[in-house]
């Protein structure tokens, strides 16, 4: 293994500007892509790790911290080279401790769902991520698959599109990997003090939703006002990727598109998603 692995990643669309984007806690491309499917230029979609099994140095996932998902992004970001950012949960955590370090290194941002911010999750949150992890050591899928949709809305629990989708990540990711991931992150927070993000002034939009306790709306308002060129966008309880999907795509495309660039576009803030084969990086 290299002493500094990077992880892996798929690019679509073409032109500029590039757009890097960062998966939340057990998320993947397929469940990212879509916030992206408006948006102009090259879109490049990471992964941490496969899910996070390891660190940037090869560290046991156990020991992940936001400071190694944050240098995830910077790589990946300078491979593409990327001028803006979207992070989704814990990939909006990974940007934000990426700004507290390098404020003006993107020059748009979107934050969507951010967890925590200053503070660590919820205690209640936090429980059920330690629970979850017990139950992922033993490789018990259903156990997993509720864990993921614990994640989700509480309204978009039962709905069988999330039912189905937390069936199969879970297949995909229970196991000791996954657990270190959510011992890791259980009560981790992204920034030490969020007085820090006051020396960013690119454009961020930072999107919440009402009725979900694993990324409380409250916290979305609290980074929004840490910010200081940043607009919020609070949706109605449904979950962002289900009851308003259509929506959050066109909020972050709008955002996005509406500062220029030379990708596919309909020269009306509104992309076609013509992506044609996608480039897939496990960079050496």
């Amino acid at each position: 293994m290299s002493a500094d692995p990077r992880p892996a990643y798929v690019l679509t669309g073409a032109g500029r500007p590039t757009t890097v984007f960062a998966p939340g806690l057990g998320g993947s491309v397929e469940q990212t892509r879509p916030f992206g499917s408006g948006v102009r230029g090259t879109r490049a979609f990471l992964e941490f790790h496969g899910g996070g099994e390891v660190g940037p140095a090869g560290s046991p996932g156990q020991n992940l911290t936001y400071a190694d998902l944050a240098a995830d992004v910077r790589r990946i970001a300078g491979d593409a080279g990327a001028t803006r950012a979207v992070g989704v949960s814990l990939g909006a955590g990974a940007i934000l401790h990426l700004l507290a370090a390098t404020p003006d290194r993107f020059e748009r941002l979107v934050l969507l769902l951010p967890a925590a911010l200053d503070r660590p999750r919820p205690a209640r949150v936090a429980t059920r991520m330690r629970a979850a992890a017990e139950r992922a050591d033993r490789g018990d899928v259903d156990a997993v698959a509720a864990a993921l949709r614990d994640l989700q809305p509480g309204s978009a629990r039962d709905r069988p599109d999330v039912v189905a989708w937390s069936q199969d990540r879970a297949r995909a990711l229970a196991g000791p990997a996954f657990a270190r991931v959510l011992r890791a992150f259980a009560d981790q927070k992204p920034l030490a003090d969020r007085g820090v993000l006051a020396r960013c002034t690119a454009p961020v939009l930072v999107v919440g939703q009402e009725g979900d306790d694993a990324h409380p709306a409250d916290v979305a308002r609290e980074t929004a006002a840490a910010l200081p060129n940043a607009e919020l966008e609070v949706f109605p309880p449904g979950g962002l990727l289900w009851e308003h999907r259509s929506a959050t795509r066109a909020r972050i495309s709008a955002f996005l598109n509406g500062a220029g660039g030379n990708g596919v576009g309909d020269g009306n803030g509104v992309h076609a998603d013509v992506d044609g084969p996608d480039a897939v990086g496990g960079l050496p």
